[in-house]
């Protein structure tokens, strides 16, 4: 049951810091807005597997054992969510996107001229799990809070006519 709870704190604070309320996780995960909220509150007595991955995965949690002993290679490898997305944003375009100008678009909620859609197919394809670590970083690097950069993605996104449900 430990386990539970771990799971539904995190869905709670993942979800409140996006601005989701739980009836809104419920719908985009196809579930009862009962059983996001037993999930949260720790009242859940069974929880299916496929369920509890289908919500942290909408949310972009990631329910993973870590490698218990990493390589040099692969720790050498970790970037930082700003650059790694900078790079996803940049897949389609001749001209890449700077991280420090999604850090500006994200902390300003304004498109940067020349990168508007860089930003937009970031918002729109990224998995939301990459979008997450985004805000991560600048919640720490900028004394940000969380609610607010995901207000900000929330903005630019809706005024983009976005269709991706999790920023509806």
């Amino acid at each position: 049951m430990y386990e539970f709870a771990e799971i539904g704190s995190a869905i709670r604070t993942r979800r409140s810091d996006m601005g989701l309320t739980q009836a809104r996780v419920a719908e985009l995960c196809g579930l009862l807005p009962t059983t996001v909220e037993q999930l949260e509150n720790g009242s859940i007595e069974k929880l299916d597997w496929a369920v509890a991955i289908r919500i942290t995965a909408q949310l972009g949690l990631n329910v993973h054992i870590s490698n218990p002993r990493p390589t040099r290679r692969q720790m050498e490898r970790v970037k930082s969510a700003l650059d790694a997305a900078a790079i996803t944003a940049s897949v389609s375009y001749k001209n890449p996107v700077r991280a420090e100008d999604l850090r500006a678009a994200f902390l300003t909620a304004n498109n940067p001229p020349d990168y508007t859609y860089h930003v937009l197919t970031l918002l729109d394809e990224a998995p939301i799990s990459q979008i997450a670590g985004v805000v991560e970083q600048l919640h720490h690097e900028n004394d940000v809070s969380r609610n607010e950069i995901w207000k900000n993605m929330r903005k630019m996104a809706n005024a983009a006519h976005l269709l991706r449900d999790i920023w509806q």
